[in-house]
């Protein structure tokens, strides 16, 4: 046999803090046809600064879909399927980089993915600049070992082998055919070099993870052994290995032979229903009132259809896939949304999600049952949805399992008429619903009994959209595109149904009054701003408080929201009044001319504009305005102190009682922003940063000049004639 190696990478991706899904990196890889050996190599390093800590990082595996994880341990939603990803732990304590080796014998071909991610977030709201966090990089590769000539086994031919030796498997393959009902294989004339009974081992299948149905069979002692297999996977490749248990220098020959038992399906399809698809769309369907002379079926013929059916081993419904949008489809049924079900053959519909995109959002199954059609009270309609292949025998065996596949149960009767299921993030494949009529007597009674179950079936990105408390987010990795479930107000889970942590509307309704009336604590200092005829700097906070009110009120993650315009207006309009009012309060205590003060104003309002777009949330956007206002403060009040040589400003009553409780207030608000914000208390520490920033102001703003009168407008508007006066700068002040 030959072997060849092939080798796929993928670029290191940043890891974060788990708080959602969107924050699990996502690698996918495709596993070629024929492969016997997978290796994941994994790569997790971090960076050498000392914020950089011991760390664990989880690490999920899936085939066929992203792996559904819940690393926080909340609530799925209701109907919805869960089970358990396939996950290892990478710990990065002394060393810099950890590299880790993970294999996978005989996997199944197709897609595989890999998230990982860090521990639960702390919750804590950092502002950019003022720490850096430490850099975790994580990075999967993918070796496979792939046989070119693997042997074709075909039905119903013995095909001789040979196992060279315990340390070389043979690996051979079966294209099982559409409608199988049950797989055979046999081993024949099962012998060891030296003419004795075979030892071997048969594993049916391919590994796929989180979980795994392979079939083994040991053969020890025997000559002949055979292995069946129930509703194998519907047109695809088989793979077979034979390892011999016995001696290291004995060789095995032996003989394979496969064969198929097959179903003959009925459908209902026909062109008829195509032309009734086509009409639903445009019109009437037909047979309706409004489709006169369209053509339908006559009684006879509809009773002689259906006994005919019932000879089949199942009735396929016509599905059509409606693709809507990005990861969004609508299956609908041609011969109308309600399908007949009897107890002889299962009905079986067909969705297909095999396009490669369908993985990434929920597929959402809903029965119901009409209760007028059931001529039996006590029967049952069991259901089950699989993939791959469909269940052929659910009266018989009451068993929702394929060969490969543990499938999904369902049951609707006249005492529970509706089912759901919701299947998140199901795997690329054909799925299968199966239905049939149940009988708790037996199948006798069931006989001439038929039941009508109405199907919707869909695809969707996010189950529900993720409720009032929550917002789909589509993610990406390269070309394919999930979906993923960002929570808000407290809320959690997978579609944002966990009420654990979350807020009641009360407690949304506090959250928003605190954010929004805390900045009322503006008017203060818009007072004593017009007071001291400071007009320029009383618009720069009215604008403040009015665009900090309503960002807030927009802001809010609950029901109490009001947007009054476009919400990233709103944030960008609140960034810039924060800083513009730090600037320009900064610029007026240094009592500079006022040419070259109102020069400031506009200059840097216009520079705080253009840094406020590049980045928002930068610290240095607020830190570089504050610092250079703070350095022309500084040498404004060194050049009128060198020049009267005395301490600016000279009353020590505006130290005490202005200037050092405006400064204390404004470190106190900068220490509660930068360091005290979480997501739980944001809405009062940020409030109290709104009283505290307001307060400074309205203690640091200077006093009037002294040769301004307060509030002395109506003379400035009325006198035409005055004397003229001395308007030169102060130097100093006097409070």
């Amino acid at each position: 046999s030959l072997y060849v190696s092939e080798y796929f990478s993928q670029s290191a991706q940043k890891l974060s803090f788990y708080s959602w899904y969107g924050n699990a990196k996502l690698f996918h890889f495709r596993v070629p046809e024929d492969t016997v050996l997978l290796r994941w190599l994994l790569q997790a390093s971090r960076g050498k600064g000392p914020e950089c800590t011991n760390m664990e990082i989880t690490v999920h595996f899936r085939y066929g879909a992203p792996p559904v994880i819940n690393p926080l341990g909340t609530d799925f939603p209701a109907n919805a399927t869960v089970r358990p990803s396939y996950s290892i732990s990478i710990t990065l304590s002394s060393v810099v980089q950890n590299t880790t080796f993970v294999n996978v014998t005989t996997p199944a071909a197709g897609d595989w993915f890999i998230a990982a991610h860090l521990p639960e977030a702390a919750g804590r709201i950092e502002v950019k600049g003022f720490s850096t966090p430490c850099p975790y990089m994580f990075q999967a590769d993918m070796f496979v070992l792939r046989l070119t000539d693997m042997p074709v086994l075909e039905p119903g031919v013995a095909m001789p082998q040979t196992i060279v030796s315990p340390a070389k498997a043979l690996h051979v393959k079966v294209f099982v055919p559409k409608h199988t009902t049950v797989m055979q294989l046999e081993l024949r004339n099962c012998v060891t070099s030296g003419q004795k009974a075979c030892a071997v081992r048969v594993v049916l299948g391919s590994i796929t993870l989180p979980q795994s149905f392979q079939r083994i069979v040991t053969c020890v002692g025997k000559v002949n052994c055979s292995l069946a297999l129930d509703s194998p996977p519907w047109e695809k490749w088989l793979q077979i290995m034979v390892e011999s248990l016995g001696a290291a220098n004995a060789s095995v020959s032996v003989e394979m032979l496969a064969s198929f038992r097959a179903c003959r399906p009925g459908s209902t399809s026909s062109f008829l229903n195509f032309s009734s698809l086509n009409q639903s769309q445009t019109g009437p369907r037909p047979g309706s009132a409004g489709a006169a002379g369209s053509p339908t079926l006559s009684t006879g013929e509809t009773s002689r259809n259906a006994s005919n059916q019932r000879s089949f081993c199942l009735q396929n419904q016509p599905v059509v896939r409606e693709d809507l949008d990005v990861v969004s489809v609508r299956y609908r049924l041609l011969n109308g949304p309600s399908v007949p079900v009897n107890s002889l053959s299962p009905t079986l519909l067909l969705l297909n999600l095999n396009t490669g995109m369908d993985s990434g959002g929920s597929l959402v199954i809903n029965l119901l049952l009409n209760k007028t059609s059931m001529s039996l009270a006590n029967a049952t309609v069991v259901a089950c949805v699989s993939a791959a292949s469909p269940v052929l025998s659910l009266n018989a065996t009451h068993n929702c399992s394929t060969a490969f596949f543990q499938g999904y149960p369902l049951r609707v009767s006249t005492a529970s008429p509706e089912a759901m299921l919701i299947v998140l993030y199901p795997q690329t494949d054909d799925w299968f619903l199966s239905l049939q009529l149940i009988c708790p007597k037996g199948q006798g009674e069931c006989n001439a009994a038929e039941a009508k179950v109405t199907v919707f079936a869909y695809l969707t990105p996010c189950f529900n959209d993720c409720g009032p408390y929550g917002q789909c987010s589509l993610l990406r990795r390269h070309g394919y595109l999930y979906a993923g479930c960002s929570c808000k107000a407290g809320w959690g889970g997978w579609s944002c149904t966990d009420v654990t942590k979350a807020q009641s509307v009360s407690a949304q309704n506090l959250a928003t009054l605190l954010l929004t009336l805390s900045n009322l604590m503006f008017l203060p200092a818009i007072a004593v701003a017009v007071y001291r005829y400071y007009l320029v700097e009383a618009s720069v906070y009215t604008y403040t408080m009015f665009f900090s009110t309503f960002y807030h009120a927009c802001d809010q993650p609950g029901v109490a929201v009001m947007c009054i315009m476009n919400y990233d207006t709103l944030q960008y309009c609140d960034f810039l009044g924060s800083v513009v009012s730090i600037w320009v309060t900064i610029l007026c205590m240094s009592r500079v001319k006022k040419i070259l003060k109102y020069v400031l104003f506009v200059l840097g309002t216009l520079l705080i504009a253009m840094s406020l777009q590049l980045d928002r949330r930068g610290v240095w956007n607020m830190m570089g305005p504050c610092l250079f206002a703070l350095v022309i403060m500084i040498a404004a009040w060194v050049y009128h102190g060198v020049k009267r040589r005395h301490c600016y400003p000279p009353s020590w009553k505006r130290w005490v009682f202005y200037l050092l409780p405006g400064i204390t207030l404004a470190f106190i608000a900068i220490s509660v922003y930068a360091f005290m914000e979480t997501n739980e208390n944001y809405y009062y520490t940020h409030s109290i940063w709104h009283v505290l920033v307001a307060s400074s102001v309205a203690f640091l703003l200077p006093p009037r000049d002294k040769h301004k009168k307060p509030w002395a407008w109506s003379q400035k508007l009325t006198c035409r004639y005055q004397i003229c006066q001395n308007d030169r700068e102060e130097l100093y002040a006097v409070t």
